[in-house]
């Protein structure tokens, strides 16, 4: 037998929208849909239904007309991660966070004090629901890439266990979209190959995938298809870039609107920076057009910095850049990454040390918004919009 099946994936089911139906009762059992003008997270009942994440509001509503439509709170489901996250913690210490509301477990330890990772497994669940009001769907197996796809077949509300012997007759069957890293395009090309179940894919050689995938992508999957993935859960990682993007719908958008958008995204990632103790060095513009072709467009700065203020004038240099191409063309997405990160007592100032008014105001509103929350302060240009523009922040990616 290889190993043990000792990794948990814990996934918070429908996180949003849960928070929703938990926090107000009258939307239990119904369909929910956070989100107005794009849709941020769907209830299960919505998700019957059709609706997906990032699918335009207008459709998911033709789709679930008696849909309830909330407006996202981003503090309520920060505090909600909070609590869940305080959960793995006590559990074992060896906890690697994927996102605000997922995250691996390595329990191989815990037998003689804790029992079997099916019996944490069962304990967390019950955890989670009694202490923080939520279900979590929980995947147990040998490696992190089989014990994500656990935890998603298990949905919703599930605990799956996937034991060494029974790998392979779990993982074959399934269709090629469930391995980690096949997104649509790639999906349809291999649908188009025939190659529809990961059986299939793990039946070519691996010169043959890379051929047909191309050198890494086809690599990547060959070997998971094939069971193997030696990563183990990593704690001590610090993460290569943080980033926030928003979904746009399909209808035009103002440079007003786009300008309101990514000020907000800007703000919020820089006060991540500070709460972290970091600095970037590099600025990175990502957008979606109408025709749905991806673009991203960087700047590097002279020093590495978390002045919300600086870092928002350069992306809006980069947007002004690119306004041209999303008049033509549309735009459906934008978002930043804010990369090179390094810690920010690590830097050595530049003389003569700038201690001016931006670095002031950035840590007065840092302790404004800690004291009173996230929106208890906001831009002049901010007053009077509707809060679902204020973009969520999606998993930190390297």
């Amino acid at each position: 037998m290889r190993g043990e099946a000792t990794v948990l994936h814990a996934d918070l089911d429908a996180f949003y929208a849960s928070v929703e139906q938990r926090d107000k009762p009258t939307l239990r059992g119904r369909p929910v849909i956070v989100g107005g003008g794009v849709v941020l997270a769907a209830s299960y009942e919505a998700k019957a239904r059709g609706v997906r994440t990032a699918m335009g509001g207008r459709q998911a509503r033709e789709l679930c007309p008696d849909a309830v439509v909330v407006p996202p709170r981003m503090d309520a489901y920060s505090a909600a991660s909070r609590d869940v996250f305080a959960i793995f913690r006590d559990t074992t210490p060896l906890v690697e966070g994927l996102s605000i509301d997922e995250a691996f477990l390595e329990v191989g330890g815990l037998r003689r004090i804790a029992g079997t990772p099916e019996q944490v497994a069962v304990r967390l669940r019950e955890r989670v629901r009694a202490e923080v009001g939520l279900a979590i769907s929980v995947g147990v197996a040998r490696t992190k890439f089989l014990a994500k796809v656990a935890s998603a077949v298990s949905k919703p509300d599930g605990l799956l266990v996937v034991e060494p012997d029974r790998e392979q007759a779990f993982l074959l069957p399934l269709p090629v979209e469930r391995l980690w890293g096949v997104g649509q395009v790639t999906a349809e090309k291999l649908h188009r190959l025939g190659i529809n179940t990961v059986g299939q894919l793990a039946e070519l050689e691996e010169a043959t995938a890379e051929r047909l995938l191309g050198r890494a992508t086809g690599a990547h999957l060959h070997a998971l298809a094939r069971l193997r993935d030696p990563r183990p859960v990593d704690t001590t990682r610090r993460r290569g870039s943080i980033g926030s993007q928003r979904a746009l719908g399909n209808r035009p958008r103002s440079a007003e609107e786009l300008d309101l958008i990514l000020t907000q995204i800007v703000d919020r990632l820089a006060r991540r920076l500070r709460d972290g103790g970091r600095v970037c060095r590099t600025v990175v513009l990502r957008l979606r057009f109408g025709d749905y072709a991806k673009v991203t467009r960087s700047r590097t700065l002279g020093s590495p910095s978390d002045r919300t203020a600086l870092l928002v004038q350069v992306a809006r240099g980069l947007l002004a850049a690119a306004q041209p191409e999303i008049a033509e063309r549309g735009i459906t997405l934008i978002g930043i990454s804010l990369s090179q990160l390094g810690r920010a007592d690590s830097i050595q100032p530049e003389l003569p040390i700038d201690w001016g008014d931006g670095t002031r105001l950035d840590t007065v509103l840092d302790a404004v918004r800690d004291r009173f929350g996230a929106t208890s302060v906001s831009r002049a240009a901010q007053l009077g919009r509707d809060p679902g523009l204020s973009a969520p922040l999606l998993p930190e990616h390297e």
